[in-house]
């Protein structure tokens, strides 16, 4: 059997066993099992948090396994929700997860508790609807978007999405590998922060982007609290 000493001793050297034990409490959900989502998921399933609702009706495509690290070629036509699930639970003992194969309209109606959201989605309505959900419940939750060689990440406290970006139903551009687990990445670290009890800087908007030359740009904007 693997003890959870052993398993976590990198994040026990860096924050102590009664944080890493506390990690084992918190709840997380994480709508949208893509290309975010699968960062996410692998990264902080892998970090002692004890359990996560991923929500996602979509099934895994030929297309999409390039960019999203938790599916491989076998996987298509599978729901990736319960693809994800499996993974995580494959990769740490010490967690459990719910996949829901459900829009997060559907979801936000089981009115279940978390203490953290996170927006793995990639499009504007069902990030308004989250960001609504979360206002109303006045839930903490972290978005994150990315298309060609962009992200943002925010990680949303008092400030509204709906505030700072115009809701419509465009679909993003062509969109490479690398930036997809770059932004994924950023947001599970804001994460795991949170989580374990560390500072975070709330409702401020992180723009990552690379210029014409390859330079990696990162822009920082307050938002406007409600």
């Amino acid at each position: 059997m693997i003890e959870a000493n052993e398993f976590f001793n990198r994040q026990i050297k860096l924050w102590g066993e009664q944080t890493q034990s506390s990690l084992q409490n918190k709840k997380v959900a994480i709508i949208g099992s893509g290309g975010l989502g699968c960062t996410l998921a692998i990264a902080l399933g892998a970090s002692g948090i004890g359990e996560f609702a991923f929500v996602d009706f979509d099934e895994v495509g030929v297309h999409n396994i390039h960019r999203q690290i938790g599916f491989k070629v076998g996987d298509d036509g599978k729901y990736k929700a319960e693809v994800l699930k499996e993974l995580v639970e494959s990769r740490c003992p010490f967690v459990k997860v719910s996949a829901y194969t459900e829009s997060f309209e559907d979801f936000a109606k089981r009115d279940l508790a978390f203490d953290l959201i996170i927006d793995a989605t990639d499009n504007l309505p069902t990030r308004a609807a989250i960001n609504e959900y979360c206002m109303k419940k006045k839930q903490v939750w972290i978005y994150g978007s990315v298309e060609e060689f962009h992200g943002q990440v925010c990680f949303f406290e008092n400030a509204s999405y709906e505030a700072v970006f115009k809701i419509n139903d465009r679909k993003p551009n062509g969109i490479a590998c690398p930036i997809v687990m770059h932004i994924g990445s950023l947001q599970a670290n804001l994460a795991i922060r949170y989580l374990a009890g560390l500072t975070v800087k709330k409702d401020i908007l992180y723009y990552l982007s690379f210029n014409e030359e390859g330079e990696l740009n990162t822009l920082k904007f307050g938002l406007p609290k409600q």
